[in-house]
């Protein structure tokens, strides 16, 4: 949410974040605490609602929200919701019935929740500062491949490494870079991977949005290797970029991206379709060209001066 608070305030909200603390008791005792002390003087509460175990930290903090007669918004992120709507339906009503309005970044998610009966839900695209993100067109020669996520088993990191490997196997060359924080350990895992397979894998960790613009300026494929998936704001900051994209067609994937238009989609855990993707990107450049710049035109649409209108509706 840090670009949204950021953004928000831009426009003149006052806006008060909470969460950023590692320890997960300590997580949910801030945004507790944050809603105790503040309920009273706020006019919203922006929830960023997840599919793993942050899912729990939304109930908690919208049923503080309910006492205190807090309108609360939860915003839609985990690309695994449908399963906690289909498996935890009590949990779920407590969360959604009551929220003043649901905001999906995604209609995958808008639809998943609508079919579930929740009809309050409004779409706004996660939105970026274009003017921050330099379009460049890119050649495929030598490969280097650039994944950015949290490191996490819903997001197979190490799909990205059997990729490397796999170029690498073929005879093409090609170096990666896995940027992001680690959530459950998969980071050392994906470590070890590397190590198993005798590649070798950057990993600069969790990086600002400055950091990795400019770090972006060195790579020339994107590549979304995640089995879940909602409308990643790292793949849509990579079609601003100008970076070809080639992600598996999970989630909300196939609503952001259109397939052999601004982008590639490839079946999950598949790394020969995903090696077979990339290799089409750099034999045809002329079509990483166009996937490039038909991303740009698309992403065009969710920069903040067009998106602000619609958060401001949401917010009165």
């Amino acid at each position: 949410m840090k670009g949204l608070s950021a953004a928000l305030e831009r426009e003149g909200y006052t806006v008060i974040c909470k969460s950023a603390i590692q320890s997960k008791l300590g997580r949910v005792f801030s945004m507790v605490k944050a809603v105790l002390k503040y309920g009273y003087s706020m006019d919203n509460a922006l929830i960023d609602t997840y599919s793993t175990q942050n899912f729990y930290y939304a109930v908690i903090v919208s049923q503080c929200c309910r006492l205190m007669r807090l309108p609360y918004i939860p915003i839609l992120h985990g690309g695994n919701l449908p399963h906690r709507l289909a498996h935890y339906p009590k949990m779920s009503r407590m969360l959604f019935k009551h929220a003043k309005v649901l905001v999906s970044p995604s209609l995958y998610l808008k639809e998943a929740f609508i079919k579930h009966g929740f009809d309050h839900v409004v779409y706004i695209p996660n939105s970026l500062q274009l003017q921050n993100y330099p379009f460049t067109v890119r050649k495929l020669d030598p490969i280097r491949l650039l994944w950015v996520r949290s490191f996490s088993e819903i997001y197979n990191p190490c799909l990205a490494v059997d990729l490397l490997k796999g170029l690498q196997d073929l005879g093409y060359e090609a170096r990666l870079c896995m940027a992001g924080p680690d959530t459950d350990g998969s980071l050392a895992t994906v470590q070890a991977h590397a190590k198993a397979l005798d590649v070798a894998v950057l990993t600069p960790g969790k990086l600002t949005k400055a950091e990795w613009i400019t770090l972006a300026a060195d790579y020339n494929v994107f590549i979304n290797t995640t089995n879940f998936d909602n409308m990643p704001v790292s793949v849509i900051e990579a079609m601003a970029l100008g970076l070809p994209i080639v992600s598996t067609n999970v989630g909300g994937m196939p609503f952001l991206i259109d397939h052999g238009v601004d982008g590639i989609l490839v079946p999950p855990n598949d790394a020969d379709a995903f090696i077979k993707a990339i290799l089409s990107l750099q034999e045809q450049p002329e079509l990483a060209n166009r996937l490039a710049k038909q991303a740009r035109e698309k992403v065009e649409a969710f920069d903040w001066d067009v998106v602000n209108v619609q958060w401001r509706e949401v917010l009165s």
